[in-house]
């Protein structure tokens, strides 16, 4: 064993052996080096050139590596995209009449730039040369001589006999007075044989008695076994469901005028009414799933869960036929969920305009449907964003307005559906291809998680549908349409609050839809529903009959038809 002393000793031997070994290796290299840099030093000037050239050429060679690799990786983030966000994310081709993936990358080449600027430049020529219209001046307009008039004549004092009248001047004030509540007294009159001519009653062949009074047929009415008349339900329905007035509000307005109904009587006329339009509501569903062109959309409406004895939130579907102006509401148990629109649409073959709900994306490759997406509602991401990076939204917009401004030039001149879709093609569709190369490019500049990142992320995730709408004149260019025909609905649940249960919510989609389809296609709703109402029990009872003509598109067109007919032709 060794000592502690001489463990130390041998220690320190060993490390100085070490010293002396590293200082021999760096003395050898320093020897190689120089020997190396005697070798450089004899070099001629040819061999010189030449390691210059060659070094050139790696140079060359490095600089065709860096673009293959920016090319592969642009590649690598278009497919790390694509495999990250929906299926249907893909460039849009330069030509509008080209619908595949485009890998050329995220610049925008010179001659695509060129067109870009062209198509920017003729939309704000137009828009700058385009006549700005004058505020006009309040007219005050001429009442209608239909309505009548009740006359009140004002003599100025002290008129006699000395005076005579040279004329007069006439002042029209609209009145009102409140709606007006009348009986209406169905008399059927009864007639009998005069006993001279009766005779004793026998039976006739197929086994009836003859009979001696006569009397004619009580007319089918709406509501079996209830004195409310089609005009009334008809204001009952309208109040409801446009004036969006609750049945408790329109009971007391009724109180005013001396007459008193029962709550619970005013919901049962109304649950009758539903049944009876019903079968009405289920052929506008057909007809409208039959176009080839819809826009659909969801909104919320509270409903009563007797289980939870509470309101929750449940959705109204609303599908529009964008070419007839035929609109209806769709309610499924309250449910939201992709179940309920694959069962809706299941047969449906068309284009469907919808906002960027992911419920709506199974269509994106179904067969025979072309998925159109809504530049109101990409819009309305980067105007959110405006306070974020004013920069960025404030182009972002720029761009959203110039295939705006393209539209507006369409309606200005008038455009059929053909020459709508060339002129889009021609202006729009380069500022769409642009302004897609500028979203990416400017993703990575965006906050993440921000407003503008999600505007941007929204937008792009739906670029392939937000642009198709250049593929026919006829499509839209937002979802605006079917969001307008929602209000109501947004208007009524402020007002009553909630749906008793789900038979209610389904009643209320009934309604909104036969109203919605009357104000879109510009039909007095009071006069039709009480037409409707009056007749559609016959139609209910004969199946030989298309319910088909009472809704409002083909109730105006049969009216003004009767209109356009000669005194003679109607007798």
């Amino acid at each position: 064993m060794l000592s502690l002393t001489q463990q130390n000793a041998k220690k320190t031997v060993d490390n100085l052996a070490d010293k002396d070994t590293f200082i021999e290796t760096l003395l050898q290299e320093r020897d190689e080096l120089y020997q190396e840099l005697s070798k450089l030093r004899q070099i001629d000037g040819g061999a010189l050139a030449q390691a210059e050239k060659k070094i050139a050429q790696f140079q060359k060679a490095i600089e065709e590596k860096d673009r293959l690799i920016k090319k592969l990786t642009d590649q690598l983030a278009w497919l790390r995209r694509k495999f990250w966000k929906a299926s249907s994310e893909k460039y849009i081709p330069v030509d509008p009449a080209q619908r595949k993936i485009d890998f050329d990358g995220l610049d925008v080449l010179p001659e695509e730039e060129e067109t870009i600027k062209t198509a920017a430049s003729e939309i704000d020529t137009y828009k700058r040369n385009k006549p700005e219209h004058t505020k006009k001046q309040p007219v005050r307009l001429t009442l209608p001589e239909d309505l009548r008039r009740e006359e009140e004549i004002i003599e100025p004092e002290g008129i006699d006999e000395n005076w005579v009248r040279i004329g007069e001047e006439v002042t029209e004030q609209l009145e009102h007075k409140p709606g007006e509540i009348y009986v209406r007294r169905i008399i059927r009159r009864k007639y009998a044989l005069k006993k001279d001519l009766q005779v004793q009653q026998e039976l006739d062949m197929d086994g009836s008695l003859n009979k001696t009074v006569k009397i004619a047929a009580l007319p089918l009415l709406p509501l079996p076994r209830s004195n409310a008349g089609a005009s009334l339900l008809a204001e009952l329905i309208m109040g409801k469901y446009m004036y969006h007035l609750p049945f408790h509000r329109q009971i007391s307005l009724f109180k005013l005028e001396g007459i008193r109904i029962p709550a619970s009587t005013v919901n049962d006329w109304f649950a009758g009414c539903s049944d009876l339009l019903r079968a009405l509501y289920y052929r506008l569903k057909e007809i409208v799933l039959e176009s080839d062109y819809i826009q659909i959309d969801e909104s919320t409406v509270p409903v009563i869960n007797h289980e939870k004895q509470r309101a929750v939130k449940a959705y109204l579907w609303v599908v529009r036929d964008v070419m007839k102006k035929l609109v209806f509401f769709y309610y499924d148990k309250g449910s939201r969920a992709q179940k309920v629109v694959i069962e809706l649409l299941h047969n449906f073959k068309g284009a469907v305009q919808t906002d960027g709900y992911e419920a709506y994306s199974i269509y994106e490759n179904k067969k025979g449907v072309l998925l159109l997406g809504c530049w109101a509602h990409a819009r309305r991401k980067f105007i959110e964003a405006l306070k974020e990076d004013k920069a960025g939204a404030q182009y972002a917009l720029e761009q959203i307005g110039l295939i705006y401004a393209v539209e507006s030039m369409a309606d200005d001149q008038e455009l059929d559906y053909q020459k709508r879709a060339e002129l889009r093609a021609r202006l729009a569709y380069p500022i769409l291809f642009g302004f897609e190369r500028w979203i990416v490019s400017y993703m990575p500049k965006a906050l993440p998680k921000g407003r503008m990142s999600q505007a941007l992320t929204y937008t792009y995730s739906l670029f392939h549908r937000l642009s198709r709408y250049h593929l026919d004149g006829r499509y839209r260019i937002d979802n605006n349409l079917v969001e307008n025909t929602i209000r109501p609905l947004a208007l009524g649940r402020k007002n009553y609050m909630f749906c008793g249960n789900h038979d209610a919510a389904e009643n209320a989609a009934i309604m909104y839809s036969l109203l919605g389809c009357c104000a879109s296609t510009d039909v007095n709703p009071r006069e039709w529903l009480t037409d409707v109402i009056t007749r559609i029990p016959y139609y209910n009872n004969d199946y030989s009959l298309d319910l088909a003509d009472l809704l409002p598109h083909n109730w105006k067109a049969a009216r003004e038809l009767e209109l356009q007919k000669t005194p003679i032709e109607i007798q």
